[in-house]
């Protein structure tokens, strides 16, 4: 939409918005997964010096546990997308299955799969009027609750997935190049949302059912966010099965965080660097590393998950802006290979298949032609 005037002061500042938007994104997401992953280290037993008075992650344990979970995400985004990247994404997709399998096999089965066709179901009804209700606080009991829950979870969310956008596209982009945009949308829009529709359900819909069907009151939805999981398990297996299961979890929170992390360090140092990846952008690497973990770390110490949520929420807001740009250069720029493509000029860059020199003489329009090459 801009063309050579990206290259220069318009295009840093994009650039800006982009890494501000990730450090910030992943900020609140490692500030989720660190105080769960605290929990459950105490959980299978490594001493209650994780945890203050309060029950909450103590910050000796924060600094520890971010000490950990980013230096083995620096290290991994040193090593490169196809290396360290590849398999502890490989290693959590698994885990993954595995704890997902143990709650279709003992968790409430039935409920869970009901759940999500009602579900589904009603979303798809509502979605239309939700996409363009904003619910506002007049004094009434309902209407406070109704503006809380969308101010707490829509619009907060909303943010998370903007701040995200930047580096899980670069990302997925990186790793898709070859492939179609149909193939892009089914594997990286439709299928990971019906897996998540499933894990939310099954999981989700276990905890619901223990709770209201089998008379365990608050054991779980008074655990607090970081420990509901863990307890839930708790009532779910014996004390051993338990530990067992809690292990499992802790591994499988730590390569999520992990490649989180390393796929938006190296991302980040791939917007900075204008793509350079060679030896030379190492240091660059663990400078975001260091970064990212004092963001974090400082945000959590000063203002807890809540100081990281607004700070979020701010950074997420100008590049909501980039964003609406993004989307409509995006049909342009389809609308642009469609007439590449009716007037035989090549569309699709390919490294293997090299076109002939006079490739697009044979075209209709020239000056198509011309821009192509």
């Amino acid at each position: 939409m801009f063309g050579e005037k990206l290259s220069g002061p318009l295009g840093h500042m994009v650039d800006i918005f982009a890494v501000v938007a990730t450090v910030l994104g992943v900020s609140q997401t490692l500030g989720f997964g660190v105080e769960q992953f605290v929990a459950g280290i105490h959980r299978i037993g490594f001493g209650d010096w994780l945890l203050d008075a309060d029950g909450k992650a103590s910050g000796a344990a924060i600094v520890v546990a971010l000490i950990v979970i980013v230096g083995a995400s620096t290290a991994s985004a040193l090593s490169g997308v196809g290396k360290g990247i590849k398999w502890l994404s490989n290693i959590n997709m698994v885990l993954s299955c595995v704890l997902l399998s143990f709650f279709l096999l003992f968790g409430s089965t039935f409920f869970g799969l009901s759940t999500l066709f009602a579900s589904l179901i009603d979303y798809l009804v509502a979605l239309p009027e939700l996409l363009v209700t904003v619910w506002k606080d007049d004094g009434t009991e309902v209407s406070q609750k109704l503006a809380s829950w969308q101010s707490g979870w829509s619009v907060f969310y909303w943010a998370w997935w903007i701040a995200f956008a930047p580096f899980v596209g670069v990302f997925l982009a990186r790793i898709s190049r070859g492939r179609s945009l149909r193939e892009y949308v089914v594997a990286s829009i439709i299928v990971p949302s019906m897996m998540c529709f499933v894990w939310f359900t099954m999981v989700g819909g276990t905890a619901i059912d223990l709770t209201l069907n089998d008379g365990i009151g608050d054991a779980i939805s008074g655990a607090g966010q970081q420990n509901q999981l863990f307890a839930m398990l708790d009532v779910m297996l014996s004390d051993t099965l338990a530990w067992i299961m809690a292990v499992i979890v802790v591994v499988l929170l730590i390569t999520y965080l992990v490649t989180t992390a390393d796929s938006a360090i190296l991302i980040i140092n791939t917007i900075n660097s204008g793509g350079d990846e060679s030896m030379k952008s190492r240091p660059h690497i663990i400078f975001w590393g260091i970064a990212l973990a004092s963001v974090v770390g400082g945000l959590i110490l000063l203002g807890g998950l809540k100081a990281i949520k607004t700070a979020m929420v701010i950074g997420a807001l100008p590049f909501s802006v980039v964003m609406v740009l993004m989307g409509l250069a995006l049909v342009k720029g389809i609308w642009k290979d469609s007439i590449r493509e009716k007037n035989g000029v090549v569309s699709v860059h390919d490294d293997v298949v090299k076109q002939p020199a006079n490739a697009a003489l044979d075209v209709k329009d020239p000056t198509l032609a011309a821009q192509e090459t």
